[in-house]
């Protein structure tokens, strides 16, 4: 009987599929990640691992696991938790979520450009406390119908919340390492060859790349210096693409008008005054967490294990 361990409850019948296929699966009950001496000396002997991201998988945990091991399978759309090089080199399956969660997180990134154009937060602080009558200069905000709205990586999830953005009466803008030229005939968007071409034109930007070595603090204080100083900066990909420290001043000195973000470069730490500041909103990495979504991901993750469990093709597998 294979074995599979999943290293934390997960919403859904991903963890039924897998007792289903006859199985033997343990599943971690922690509100918080697994520790990782725990983590090593669970992996042992088992067939498959249904990862999240903090779950790091290299040589390590490999070598933890033995030679059973043929497959994990990430609990989310990225993998920056899987060391790639060490997964390819033991000939092992390695697996993500795409497409399942797009609609949650792209609703979820409007939700908080929404949120900070509208100073939502800041609104609901000051009417619990009964503080604030209206008034015409009252916690003004900013109309998007109009605006333009720059896109950080046109993937799947980039694209959604681009299209949803010109159903706003936005005007979009992109940048990606490959133009997409059917995508702009399509939603009407407009290619900028380079960042900081777009930088300098959107009102909003919204960040969507995967985290690699050449997007780790992509906007660093250069790049937000290059911002209009009334635009907004939205982050849903990974923490680490937005250098916190320099953020963190930029809203200060009102560089730009304000920032959303729902991921954070040592989470679930924010880098230090950035929580004390009213011109940013933030949310504890919850984009995709819809029911529909979650379960959706479970789902997946449980299927690419069988599939490979089976001596089959995964259905989302990932590559170096």
């Amino acid at each position: 009987m294979a074995k599979v361990l999943v290293t934390r409850k997960i919403p859904g019948n991903g963890v039924k599929i897998l007792q289903d296929a006859g199985y033997e699966v343990e599943v971690g009950q922690q509100d918080s990640p697994m520790e990782r001496a725990e983590l090593l000396q669970k992996v042992v002997g088992c067939d498959g691992v249904l990862t999240q991201l903090q779950d790091k998988v290299d040589e390590e945990f490999i070598k933890a696991a033995g030679s059973n091991l043929k497959v994990v399978a990430n609990f989310a759309v990225g993998f920056d938790n899987f060391k790639m090089e060490d997964i390819q080199n033991h000939n092992l399956a390695a697996t993500n979520t795409p497409d399942v969660l797009t609609e949650a997180v792209a609703e979820h990134t409007f939700a908080l450009i929404f949120a900070i154009t509208r100073r939502v937060v800041e609104a609901d602080i000051i009417a619990h406390k009964q503080s604030q009558a209206f008034g015409p200069e009252v916690l003004l905000g900013m109309e998007l119908k109009g605006k333009t709205l720059g896109v950080l990586g046109l993937g799947r999830i980039g694209g959604r919340v681009a299209e949803i953005g010109k159903c706003m009466g936005m005007n979009v803008i992109y940048y990606d390492v490959k133009q997409n030229s059917e995508f702009e005939q399509k939603v009407g968007a407009a290619f900028k060859a380079v960042p900081e071409d777009l930088l300098k034109e959107a009102d909003v930007v919204s960040v969507h790349v995967p985290l690699l070595d050449s997007t780790k603090h992509l906007m660093n204080a250069e790049r937000l210096g290059m911002m209009k100083n009334t635009a907004y900066l939205v982050n849903t990909s990974r923490g680490p693409v937005v250098d916190e420290a320099a953020l963190t001043q930029a809203l200060k000195d009102h560089v730009i008008a304000g920032a959303a973000l729902d991921v954070f470069e040592n989470e679930p730490k924010l880098a230090p005054g950035l929580e004390s500041l009213m011109n940013i909103v933030v949310t504890p990495h919850i984009a995709s967490a819809t029911i529909e979504a979650r379960s959706a991901m479970g789902e997946l993750a449980a299927k690419n294990i069988m599939a490979v469990l089976n001596g089959e093709p995964p259905l989302t597998p990932v590559h170096k």
